[in-house]
């Protein structure tokens, strides 16, 4: 039977389809907590996503056999995915998609993804800038931030540079000379940020380095280095690790995860934050090197 109720409902039809108070729904409207849009000046309800909203309270969630992750790239969580995908087999859907911080949020505030990596400056503002960041998107109020590691962020050569770099005959501001070709990841990642901010030092800026392309995650920018079309990147000490090439380090960042509340508990949300305490998984991200676990799986920020 076709529902009476339009794809777009006002908030008079929210109420009368959730069997509510008008008023409450423009309150859960006004905390992120209902799907939403003020596009148009006025509050919008998608029908499709207050069904996902309903299906979702209903005992801490439905979709309990699903963890899709998008954001910031990062080697060692890739492995603990894989790790995770390969033992849960096809009893659950689990999934790290790298579309940079900024993409990733954005998707995590539309619903369509169940965790958010992200890494936006150096660790000692990590405090402030990451609150600020997610406060820009709708839906933050339902939030919560947790610190998965610290990790090195810097610049990754050739071996062959980067001995150079050691032995003094090549000063790392010297990368900017338009003969170095670099490789770029996509608008809204944390390593263009980076990137930016250091740039910035040398009074410089991203549109003045002779780009070869843009790279959707850090492993594509490190095979394009280990392939030699690129002679320099910006990402983690892991990456450069995982891949064998020389790193140039710039910054230490904060790495953490968004997730929302009220899946926080679902198990395998519990699971992945349980495997970065691990002895093994942190024995392999000292192999990749740059990496710091002292403040793992602590919860830094909720949304309010």
């Amino acid at each position: 039977m076709e529902s009476s109720y339009p794809e777009f409902m006002n908030a008079k039809q929210v109420a009368e389809y959730l069997d509510l108070n008008e008023k409450k729904v423009y309150a859960l409207a006004n905390d992120g907590l209902l799907p939403a849009t003020k596009v148009t000046g006025k509050w919008l309800f998608p029908k499709a996503l207050l069904d996902k909203w309903l299906l979702e309270s209903c005992h801490n969630g439905v979709l309990n056999d699903r963890l899709l992750i998008a954001g910031s790239d990062d080697p060692l969580l890739q492995m603990i995915v894989g790790d995770m995908a390969n033992k849960l087999g096809s009893t659950a859907l689990i999934g790290y998609t790298s579309t940079g911080t900024r993409q990733g949020l954005s998707m995590m505030s539309k619903g369509h993804v169940d965790m958010c990596c992200i890494h936006w400056g150096h660790a000692e503002e990590a405090a402030l800038r990451h609150p600020a960041l997610l406060q820009q998107y709708s839906g933050h109020r339902n939030w919560v931030l947790i610190h998965a590691f610290e990790r090195q962020q810097g610049l990754v050569v050739s071996q062959e540079i980067a001995d150079c770099v050691n032995n003094r005959s090549i000063q790392p501001q010297e990368m900017l000379s338009s003969r170095w070709r670099w490789a770029m990841r996509q608008e809204g990642a944390g390593s263009m940020r980076a990137l930016s901010e250091w740039l910035h030092t040398h009074a410089f800026t991203i549109e003045m380095l002779t780009s070869i392309g843009t790279c959707n995650s850090e492993r594509e920018l490190a095979s394009s280095i280990a392939r030699g079309e690129a002679d320099v990147g910006c990402a983690s000490q892991s990456t450069a690790g995982e891949f064998g090439l020389g790193f140039i380090p710039l910054c230490t960042e904060a790495f953490e995860l968004v997730i929302p509340k009220n899946i926080y508990f679902r198990d395998l949300q519990q699971k992945l934050l349980h495997a970065l305490s691990d002895n093994a998984i942190q024995g392999k991200g000292d192999q990749l090197g740059g990496y710091n676990f002292s403040r793992s799986g602590q919860q830094v920020w909720s949304g309010k």
